[in-house]
């Protein structure tokens, strides 16, 4: 059973083509990253496998439940998603109730905008604390939402999707906004998810290959809603695939696990 499997797929909106001929396998414990330039389809690849959205043509399959074939609100509790541009929870409610991270991650559990505090028992609570200490975040537990910077609400949205301890972690674009220190917190962050949860698949979205983590072990790039190139990072970012795929001459270089790239002089 693969956690993310397509085959043929094509997905269309009002008649203009967004994904054409994708396939695409993600095995348990792989991290994959897709990068690709903007309008390439990489967040509508995404909301598939989120199963937040059906394919227009051809299969997919998410923990081995074929899209179509199962109710997406049970299958869902298997998938965390953390998306930078879609708000998951209520976060102005939150603000104005003074929530603290301790909350905003409780509520992970019940998948709720505010928290329902009869589900919630030792278990949950301790729970919750586990995960914001897993992300770098134990400190701000008492702290109100409203008062965390952008960098530490990332790294608390991240300890709120791993609450129900989904099977396969989805990451669109979580670096977006960060500054510096706040995306190599979240960078750390990611890392040591993948070192304490061996079992544990990501899917990371980003934008430069500066956002990666030395535990990234596949990676995809998209143009146009097509495939260019998938598989074992090493294979696929290279200088000539990066170019190709964004369209300018790109050098890439990796340092100490750390991928970067600028543009080719001559």
């Amino acid at each position: 059973m693969h956690v993310v499997e397509l085959e043929g797929v094509a997905v269309r909106v009002v008649g203009k083509t967004l994904l054409a001929g994708v396939d695409w396998r993600v095995e348990y414990g792989e991290h994959w990253a897709v990068l690709g330039p903007n309008g390439a389809g990489k967040t509508t690849l995404l909301s598939l496998a989120a199963a937040v959205r059906h394919p227009s043509e051809g299969m997919v399959s998410v923990l081995g439940h074929r899209l179509g074939r199962v109710d997406v609100r049970a299958l869902r509790r298997h998938i965390g998603l953390v998306a930078a541009g879609r708000r998951l929870i209520d976060e102005e409610l939150m603000e104005e109730e003074g929530a603290t991270a301790h909350t905003v991650v409780l509520t992970g559990h019940t998948a709720t905008s505010a928290p329902l505090w009869d589900r919630y028992g030792d278990a949950e609570h301790d729970r919750a604390l586990r995960l914001l200490a897993d992300v770098g975040c134990k400190e701000l537990a008492d702290r109100p939402f409203r008062v965390c910077s952008q960098g530490e609400r990332a790294r608390i949205r991240v300890a709120r999707s791993l609450m129900p301890d989904p099977a396969v972690l989805l990451l669109d674009e979580p670096f977006a906004g960060l500054d510096l220190p706040a995306r190599e917190d979240l960078v750390s962050a990611v890392e040591d998810l993948a070192a304490t949860r061996p079992v544990l698949t990501t899917i990371t979205v980003a934008h430069h290959l500066e956002e990666l983590p030395v535990t990234t072990t596949h990676a995809m790039l998209m143009r146009d809603g097509r495939v260019l190139v998938s598989g074992p990072v090493a294979d696929v970012l290279t200088s000539a695939n990066l170019s190709d795929c964004f369209g300018r001459a790109l050098h890439v270089d990796r340092f100490d696990g750390r991928w970067f790239a600028r543009a080719a002089r001559p």
